[in-house]
């Protein structure tokens, strides 16, 4: 079922990118969710179409949605979609090219395929529990450094402070994109070494990315350095840090939060 469940979930990603792109730099209307900050109408009108397309799909299927309400009847699910219908949302309001639609097939909390879609710049990944990551159908790889000297790591501007490291290394760099879906898609490309989020992840931002940077050779835990596990009755996972295996070693043993 993998394959053709990424084959599913691919073509409804660029299906649902062609509905987003009707709104971007459109003046969408937009309010505030308490507790999850901004949606706009795109958000849901995408999640429209994902609700539609997949789950008409795959009626047996669980569901788990920043844009629907929860049912607990996903945590008996077998298999589940996971998905944030714009991940990014902030950027996308304000026009910016890096939001992403991000689904993810899981299996007893393990995701067995995923498919991040960036409309405005025409950019799919995807990868599939066993096979290479791909972009745009060819294949990545995440970076090959092991050492924290130089390392340029997606993360928040307060994690360069020296007493985040014991001891603090050397010329550590530091970048950040809003969208964390595309963040790992990122790392899984060898655009940056490595990624740190020390915050509760929602499951749906982070789950088709964790498979795909996976499938890219990078490590990739919670803040703990445990696997992650998604369909928790929280849809939260405790953080998530992400680098090749090495360097995943190096950040575990220096990293303070």
């Amino acid at each position: 079922m993998p394959a053709s469940d990424l084959t599913l979930i691919e073509t409804a990603a660029r299906d649902a990118g062609a509905v987003a792109m009707r709104f971007w730099k459109a003046n969408p209307r937009v309010w505030e969710k308490p507790g999850l900050g901004p949606v706009s109408e795109a958000d849901l009108a995408v999640n429209d179409l994902l609700a539609d397309r997949l789950r008409g799909a795959r009626p047996s299927y669980g569901w788990l949605s920043e844009e629907t309400p929860d049912d607990a009847a996903r945590l008996k699910a077998e298999r589940l979609f996971i998905l944030d219908p714009i991940d990014g949302t902030r950027a996308f309001i304000a026009g910016e090219k890096h939001f992403a639609i991000s689904i993810a097939v899981v299996e007893r909390g393990h995701v067995t395929c995923g498919a991040i879609y960036l409309p405005a710049l025409d950019r799919l990944y995807s990868a599939a529990d066993g096979q290479p990551a791909l972009c745009n159908g060819l294949p990545i790889s995440c970076s090959s450094r092991a050492g924290l000297a130089g390392a340029d790591l997606l993360m928040s501007k307060s994690f360069l402070e020296p007493s985040h490291w014991s001891p603090p290394p050397p010329d550590l760099k530091r970048s950040f994109r809003s969208s964390i879906a595309y963040r790992l898609c990122l790392i899984a490309e060898g655009c940056f070494d490595g990624m740190i989020s020390t915050r509760d992840a929602w499951e749906w931002d982070i789950a088709a990315g964790s498979l795909i940077a996976a499938r890219a050779g990078a490590a990739v835990t919670d803040r703990d350095g445990q696997p992650l596990q998604f369909n928790a009755p929280g849809a939260k996972t405790a953080g998530i840090f992400t680098a090749p295996p090495k360097l995943h070693h190096e950040i575990m043993a220096s990293f303070k939060a």
